[in-house]
């Protein structure tokens, strides 16, 4: 007959879902469904799991173990709405939990509350049920009871003893019940814990990355400071050339200026680059300020050989304003012909030492040459890359160390020096 050919294909798509089939499980479902739905309203169907509430439910099982959430989402509120009409509080317990693990998971989380809320409201109502139950179960037990004390003189104590057991029996039994909504209170509990520190959690999330988005327009916008800056000192060097009628002169520093120019604007948008661009970087900068001071200093680059170059990043134009610094307050000033050196030392196969290194007239004197407006320019420009130091430490936990000292006793000569550490 129809019933038992309904209750073969639900045995079919359970088979399917052992086996994972979850498309052939689906489709045979629906089919389940819709025979289900066109069988008569009087019927009665022996087999729990042929309502059409139990079929929604195990439609939307199938979907969820497919990670299809959305799709799962119509077949559990079907499946809630039958229940609720039949008074199935198991199914309907079932399919509003699932609702809710399912709106958790997609991270509609306000969804998730008022289904586990349902949820807690269903348990509530199962739980009255399940009491009244046991009401009824106790009285029918108490009944049993006063029957066997009026025949207790008639039976032996064997038979007393039986009805004690049985008894025994149904008091464990409601105490396993007992112990089971318990489990299922704290189990509610520890859930909303978990939803609480969830939502704590990416709140705490959502403010850390606005910080590090703030930390990231601060630093574009102290590279924007330093690039003018930078460009204003090489255009004033073109000009002193051109005002003592060097042409030649003025467009060989204009060539090499290029290209610097070229590979600074190449490099303004990064937040790093290598370092090996930034020593070529150095390199053109500091052949330019030697070909503006050829008589005032000469200069040594050195790269320790052990060094993986490319394993190495820095951001673009941190090293500049420190060598900028040692040229036109240090060795300029200086009556013979000072050296500029510059060092990049491997500490270990994670730290790497460079060190800027002139013999100039030190920090104290150097002072005492400036203008007003000089002493603002260099503090400005030197403040802009300390910012910038300490941003960059705020983001990625010390990455940069910075260390100015003289070099000689009588404060003459100054060095620098950065301790770089790989990411």
């Amino acid at each position: 007959n129809k019933q038992r050919a309904v209750s073969e294909k639900n045995k079919v798509a359970d088979f399917y879902n052992q086996n994972r089939d979850y498309e052939k499980e689906i489709e045979l479902r629906e089919e389940t469904l819709e025979e289900l739905n066109s069988m008569d309203k009087g019927a009665t169907v022996e087999d729990e799991a042929l309502t059409p509430q139990r079929q929604n439910y195990k439609i939307a099982n199938a979907f969820v173990a497919q990670e299809k959430y959305k799709q799962a989402i119509p077949y559990l509120e079907k499946s809630i709405a039958e229940a609720d009409k039949k008074e199935d509080l198991i199914v309907q317990k079932d399919a509003v939990r699932k609702l809710s693990e399912i709106y958790r998971d997609i991270g509609e989380f306000d969804k998730a509350t008022e289904s586990y809320q349902r949820y807690v409201e269903v348990v509530d109502e199962l739980y009255i049920k399940k009491e009244q139950e046991i009401s009824q179960a106790a009285r029918f037990s108490k009944e049993i009871t006063q029957k066997q004390n009026r025949i207790a003189s008639l039976e032996n104590d064997r038979k007393l003893n039986e009805s004690r057991y049985k008894l025994a029996f149904e008091n464990q039994e409601l105490i396993q019940k007992n112990d089971r909504i318990q489990k299922w209170i704290i189990g509610s509990l520890v859930l909303i814990v978990l939803l609480l520190v969830f939502a704590a959690y990416t709140q705490f999330k959502n403010v850390k990355q606005q910080k590090f988005a703030n930390n990231i327009l601060a630093l574009k916008s102290l590279r924007s400071q330093m690039n003018p800056h930078f460009i204003f000192n090489a255009l004033n060097s073109v000009n002193s050339f051109i005002a003592v009628n060097d042409e030649r002169t003025a467009n060989k520093y204009l060539t090499d200026f290029s290209l610097l120019m070229r590979s600074v604007l190449e490099n303004s948008e990064e937040d790093f680059i290598p370092l090996e661009k930034e020593i070529e970087l150095l390199e053109l900068y500091v052949k330019l300020e030697h070909f503006r001071f050829k008589d005032k200093f000469d200069y040594k680059i050195t790269v320790d050989n052990n060094i993986q170059l490319n394993e190495f990043v820095i951001p673009p134009m941190l090293l500049q304003p420190y060598v900028e610094n040692a040229v036109w307050h240090g060795l300029r000033y200086k009556e013979e012909k000072g050296l500029l050196e510059i060092n990049f030392n491997q500490i270990n196969s994670e730290t790497i030492k460079i060190s800027i290194i002139d013999d100039g007239i030190g920090r104290s004197k150097s002072n005492e040459f400036k203008t007003e407006n000089q002493k603002k320019q260099k503090s400005k420009g030197m403040g802009n890359t300390q910012k910038r130091i300490a941003i960059l430490n705020q983001m990625y936990k010390d990455k940069v160390d910075v260390k100015v000292e003289n070099v000689f006793e009588n404060n003459e000569g100054t060095k620098v020096v950065l301790i770089l550490k790989k990411d």
